[in-house]
């Protein structure tokens, strides 16, 4: 039996959402998939590849779940769930979206799926009741870069959070810059974001920033050898952080203080490795961060601590 009839074989026999939902999970679970780009289990990665496919919610799903769908919809169901088996590309790649707390980007093979732990950071620390105990005064932020941007989402979310920023953003890659490109028109942004292709901060040259984001690649080479298909099919530079994943962030540390002003700082996702960094940077006055994941794989780091002094007034 073909893959064509095999389409229309399901798309047949499977009419409600929750018919779908379950017959994902089984078929997620049977080939041995892996999950980790937003998602983390067989059934959170069916009901996103479900519900975005059909733009519904993608947190919502007990009201839709008895819905009887429609032809069309039943196929393309079918086909996802199927492409999801076949290919092992992320759920993302196959309906060209991901999120980050609840806002859409648009994605594909020309950059990683973003799944930052900044994200998560930015909307607790500027979203609470009270003032952030370390990032500056939203309002008081002039000028932002997000360095190594990919898709540009965490550049956005800095010129949502710091509403009067102008916002850099930089990125090795010409693809992945064009990805951003579709994303900063598609929030709007044209007039606050710029993109910059080049290597960290070499395109912004002697350019200075109220606050550095970055989500650099910190993965060692050998959890990179042990990836499963669903990172590979990300692109390889998006990752690779050289022997012990933080040879770019030890460069973000050398080269920051050029580029912040003295009432700035740092915020570095590194993955791993905080130990690592500590020993050999012991003068700097790390404050990792945790998220609902992690206790250390996000760092805040202020221009005082990497040296940066106040212009003495005259």
């Amino acid at each position: 039996m073909d893959k064509a009839i095999d389409i229309d074989g399901i798309a047949g026999e499977l009419v409600t959402l929750r018919d779908y939902w379950r017959y994902a999970i089984s078929r997620f679970n049977a080939e041995g998939l892996s999950f980790g780009h937003g998602t983390t289990t067989a059934g959170d990665d069916a009901a996103f590849l479900i519900l975005d496919s059909l733009d519904l919610p993608i947190d919502t799903l007990d009201p839709f779940l008895d819905a009887r769908l429609m032809p069309a919809e039943r196929r393309l169901l079918a086909e996802r769930i199927e492409a999801r088996v076949a290919t092992r590309k992320p759920s993302a790649y196959l309906t060209g979206r991901s999120y980050i707390q609840g806002l859409r980007f648009h994605v594909d093979e020309r950059v990683i799926v973003p799944r930052s732990h900044i994200g998560e950071i930015l909307f607790a620390e500027y979203l609470g009741e009270d003032d952030s105990a370390y990032l500056p005064d939203p309002l008081s932020v002039e000028s932002a870069i997000d360095i190594c941007t990919g898709s540009g989402c965490l550049a956005i979310l800095a010129a949502k959070f710091f509403p009067n920023a102008a916002v850099d953003a930089v990125d090795l890659s010409p693809d992945a810059l064009d990805v951003a490109r579709l994303n900063v028109a598609e929030h709007d942004l044209e007039d606050r974001v710029s993109l910059h292709h080049g290597n960290l901060f070499a395109p912004i040259r002697n350019r200075k920033y109220d606050i550095i984001i970055t989500n650099p690649p910190y993965v060692d080479h050998e959890s990179i050898a042990a990836f499963t298909d669903e990172y590979r099919a990300e692109p390889a530079m998006a990752f690779d952080g050289g022997e012990d994943g933080l040879d770019i962030v030890r460069r973000l540390l050398v080269e920051a203080p050029k580029h912040l002003n003295p009432e700035g700082g740092m915020l570095c996702e590194i993955g791993a490795g905080r130990e690592i960094l500590e020993d050999e940077f012991p003068d700097l006055d790390f404050l990792w961060l945790e998220t609902t994941e992690s206790q250390d794989a996000v760092f805040w780091v202020s221009a005082r601590s990497l040296g940066v002094q106040a212009k003495k007034k005259k």
